[in-house]
Formats: C-alpha cells, sequence, structure tokens
C-alpha cells in the first residue's frame, strides 16, 4: 500500500475536495462518495512521517480547494449585483475560502494527534467530535457561516433522514466522518488487525442502531402524518429577473404576475395560505400605492397572503430622528389586514449589512446594493387559522437553530420565504434546498418553501419532498401540507450533540497531549 500512500501524499489535497464536491448537492449528489470522500486526506493525516506543520498547511490547501468548489458562486453574487469589480470579488472570495479552510486545519492537527497517539476508537470517534464541534463553531463564530456540511449529502434519502429528530444535520455529518476514518484505517492497515476490527464493529452497532431508529421512526410517523391535519397551502415562485425586480417600471409588473399565478391557485384550490417569496413585494408596503391590488385580491378572495417584503420604521431616539431598515415578511389575513410581520433575525454579512463598516468602507457598494438592515428577532409565529407559521427568510434555513426556536414559540410549520436568484444556475440554489430539508425533518414539521427563481417546494415531517419546481421558470402549485405539533429530542436537547462533541474531542486531545505515548 506504500505506492498507493505516496500517491495520495501527492494529489490527497485534490481527491478529497473533488469527490466531496461529486458527493454533496449541487450539480451531482453522488451520495456513495460520501463514504470514500476524505480518505485521502485523513489517510495522510495519520502518516507520522508527515510532520504537523506540513499537516496544517496540507489540510489548510485541502481546505481551500474544497471550499472553492462548494462557493464558487459568490464572485457572480458580488460582481452582478453587488456592484464590487471582479478583482475585488476573487480576492474576497479566496478570503472566505481561506478562513474556511482553517477549520479544516485545525481538525487536521486534532485527527493527527488522536489517529497517531491514541488507538483506533479514538481516531475515528475522536476524530469524528472533532469534526463536528469545528463545524458547530463556525455555525456561529463571526455571525457564523454553516454551509454544506459533510452530512448534508444524504438529504435526498428521507428512509435515511429520520435519526435526524435526534441530533439534527451534525449526527450525519459526525457518521460520515467516522466512516471515512474507518475506510482509511481499514485501507491503509494503520492499527494491528484486532484493533481496526474491534473499531469496525463499534462504528457498524453505531450504524445499525440509528439505522434501526430510522426505519421505527420512518414507519411511526408515516401514521402520524397521515392522521394530522392538512390544510392545503399554495405557493408562487413569479421568477423576476433579479436585475430588474427593484426598477419603477417593473415593479407593477411584478406585482401583476403575482398577482396572476395566486388567481389560478385560489381558483383551482382554495388553498388556507397562499406563500410569496422573499421580497416578493418589492416596494415598502405600508409607503406604496401597488399595495393597493394586493389588499384587493386579498379582500375579495378572502386569502390569507404570506408575503416578503421589505419594511422601515422611524424613531425618535434622544432627539434624532432615525429609520431602521428591515428585510421582512408580512402575513395579511383574508380581509386584507395585517395580521402578523415578521423581521429577519440573522442577517447576510456582507449582504444585508457590512461588519465594521467603518474598518472596511471599500465593501459599501455591496449594501447599497442590496440595504443596510437592522436585525429582528423570533418571537412568535405568525398565525392564520390552524397555521402558526415559523418565518425563515433566505439563508435562515440553513441554521438548525432557528427552525428549533420558532418550533419551542409553538410554530407547527416552517416556511422558507428566499430569493435565490442572486445564485443564478449555479449549485447554490440545489444547495439551499438540501439543507433546508433536514430543518423540516429535525423539528418534524412541514417546510414549504417559496423562492423567486427557484428551487420552490414542499417538504413534509419525515423529509419527503411533496412538490418541487425547477429553476428560472414561473411555478404556483398547492398541496395537503400536514401539520405536527410533537416537540423532538432534537428541539428539547438533540442540539447540544454537537457542542458536546467539541467538547469531548477537546478532553481527550489533552489527555493524549499530556501522555504522548498511551493508547486509549
Amino acid at each position: 500500500m506504500e505506492p498507493v500512500r505516496k500517491m495520495i501524499g501527492r494529489w490527497g489535497w485534490l481527491l478529497t475536495p473533488v469527490l466531496a464536491w461529486l458527493a454533496l448537492p449541487g450539480r451531482f449528489s453522488w451520495w456513495p462518495l460520501l463514504l470514500v470522500c476524505l480518505v485521502p486526506l485523513l489517510a495522510c493525516l495519520a502518516d507520522a512521517r508527515l510532520p504537523l506543520r506540513r499537516v496544517f498547511w496540507f489540510a489548510l490547501l485541502t481546505g481551500v480547494l474544497f471550499h472553492l468548489l462548494q462557493i464558487y458562486w459568490i464572485v457572480p453574487v458580488l460582481t452582478t449585483y453587488g456592484g464590487l469589480p471582479w478583482f475585488l470579488a476573487v480576492p474576497a472570495l479566496l478570503l472566505l475560502a481561506a478562513y474556511l479552510a482553517v477549520y479544516l486545519a485545525l481538525f487536521a492537527l486534532g485527527f493527527s494527534i488522536l489517529a497517531r497517539r491514541g488507538g483506533p476508537l479514538t481516531g475515528i470517534f475522536g476524530g469524528a467530535a472533532l469534526w463536528v464541534g469545528l463545524d458547530w463553531v463556525r455555525s456561529w463564530l463571526f455571525s457564523g457561516f454553516p454551509w454544506m456540511d459533510v452530512g448534508y449529502g444524504v438529504w435526498h434519502l428521507p428512509f435515511l433522514l429520520q435519526a435526524a429528530d435526534l441530533f439534527g444535520h451534525a449526527g450525519y455529518t459526525f457518521l460520515v466522518v467516522a466512516i471515512n476514518a474507518l475506510v482509511s484505517m481499514l485501507v491503509f492497515r494503520q492499527f494491528p488487525g484486532r484493533q481496526t476490527a474491534f473499531a469496525a464493529a463499534a462504528v457498524a452497532a453505531v450504524v445499525l442502531v440509528l439505522g434501526g431508529y430510522s426505519v421505527n421512526r420512518w414507519h411511526h410517523y408515516r401514521q402520524v402524518v397521515g392522521a394530522a391535519e392538512a390544510p392545503v397551502i399554495g405557493l408562487v415562485q413569479g421568477n423576476v429577473e433579479q436585475g430588474r425586480k427593484w426598477s419603477p417600471v417593473e415593479r407593477e409588473k411584478t406585482v401583476r404576475n403575482y398577482l396572476a399565478l395566486s388567481g389560478e391557485l385560489v381558483d383551482n384550490h382554495r388553498p388556507e395560505l397562499i406563500v410569496w417569496p422573499e421580497t416578493a413585494l418589492p416596494f415598502y408596503p405600508h409607503a406604496s400605492e401597488l399595495m393597493g391590488p394586493v389588499l384587493s385580491f386579498v379582500g375579495s378572495s378572502r386569502q390569507p397572503l404570506l408575503t416578503g417584503a421589505p419594511w422601515y420604521e422611524v424613531r425618535e431616539e434622544e432627539g434624532n430622528r432615525l429609520v431602521f431598515y428591515y428585510n421582512g415578511a408580512l402575513l395579511l389575513n383574508g380581509y386584507g389586514q395585517e395580521q402578523g410581520l415578521y423581521f429577519k433575525s440573522h442577517l447576510v454579512p456582507f449582504g444585508e449589512y457590512v461588519p465594521l463598516q467603518r474598518l472596511l468602507p471599500f465593501l459599501a457598494p455591496l449594501v447599497e446594493a442590496a440595504g443596510n438592515f437592522t436585525p429582528g428577532s423570533i418571537e412568535r409565529p405568525l398565525t392564520t387559522g390552524r397555521i402558526e407559521a415559523g418565518v425563515l427568510i433566505c439563508f435562515e434555513s440553513i441554521f438548525g437553530k432557528l427552525g428549533r426556536d420558532w418550533v419551542k414559540r409553538g410554530a407547527n410549520l416552517l416556511v422558507n420565504v428566499t430569493n435565490d436568484a442572486w445564485y443564478g444556475r449555479s449549485s447554490a440554489p440545489h444547495q439551499s434546498w438540501a439543507m433546508s430539508v433536514f430543518r423540516a425533518v429535525e423539528t418534524r414539521r412541514s417546510l414549504v418553501r417559496a423562492a423567486n427563481t427557484g428551487i420552490s417546494g414542499i417538504v413534509d415531517p419525515l423529509g419527503r419532498v411533496v412538490l418541487q419546481s425547477g429553476l428560472f421558470v414561473p411555478f404556483a402549485a398547492a398541496a395537503p401540507v400536514h401539520l405536527l405539533d410533537q416537540v423532538t429530542f432534537f428541539v428539547r436537547v438533540g442540539f447540544l450533540f454537537a457542542p458536546l462533541c467539541g467538547l469531548a474531542a477537546l478532553l481527550i486531545l489533552v489527555v493524549l497531549v499530556k501522555r504522548p505515548q498511551r493508547r486509549v
């Protein structure tokens, strides 16, 4: 195996990112590759002949390429819609990729110690715990960017997703890393056969237990969902070009487009709620005459409407008149009255606000194009009839914490309103859709997603896709949406799995560093 190890040592920095790119949601989604995509990296890290300094730089290079393949779409977003020239957009992408790669480099240092100074069990489970713990830190540090954790690769296999109501997507990331570590040890014979066989049995036991649980939950929730209330909910995808959406000439056309598509839903389905995407109203509802046709439609059809809309409030503070802008979601009842309002609580850094704006003045065009918003907060669901909707605006759907917070406040439905037109025909719409599916299973809530240009759809509490639109096509559809009120283990305490993994990995590393010769 030595020639193979040398080859991997030379090309592992390329093999792992490419295999992961092929495995994760996007253009390909060949999920079986998840079981081996990290093997080239892990095999190099376990090699005691590789100095830790080289481990760090090798993993940093691997991480940069890994994230470039996942988030390459940031460059056209920044240039086309953010107003940045390419010579600033490309370094911005490289800087973000380098920051994200630091987490992989830190994992590499930790895993090298775990695999070299510990036994196979320590390497496998300690390594998986370390990866998950670092993913957790990445999800909140500097506002958080938990984009495409490797566990998301099984999003389209609902039969296997059911254990997400225990530990969320982090549980699947743990399994993916553990299986890759085991495969690496088996292929390259890094430990004596008996030790490796015992480790393989331990991994198999974990997989079988969680697999059995997933099968049990699948059959249980099929019955629960079948007996649950299921109001018909409609969603509309207007397919409005981002570059023209905000022009005064196009605003009236946009409103007519959404009203026409919604009229078809009312005629054919009479849904209890219609959902429009993020900023489907390209104006301030309480300060524009274009709101008149929307209120007229809602009032005449007695049709509740939940729509994304910008919002502003004027406040007097210490004698100064201040204007606060929000990215909002507005619920209108069947009489055209405001029933509820939610302001996006987790804003996009460098998209909806610029952190340290005084220190980064060259990034001002980003907020000039998208707006400099104030964050809101999650308080109570938006209520209409039987529906208690927790709203996730745009990339809020990638944060498991926000879905959990809505359920804790009484939501029996998650609604994701988004505008993925920014991403064009890249892999990003597929990635954000895949991550949204996990929110449904983690919380056992149906998820309704309305996106301006797609992907729009409905996911049931088992993670099954009920409806799904294409990209860049007008779309209007309705379906029964099941409402559940159970509170999952993940919502109660399972969200602690990731930070506890990080703590456990840190403690193991401390023990190994203090007693470098001892096997655990």
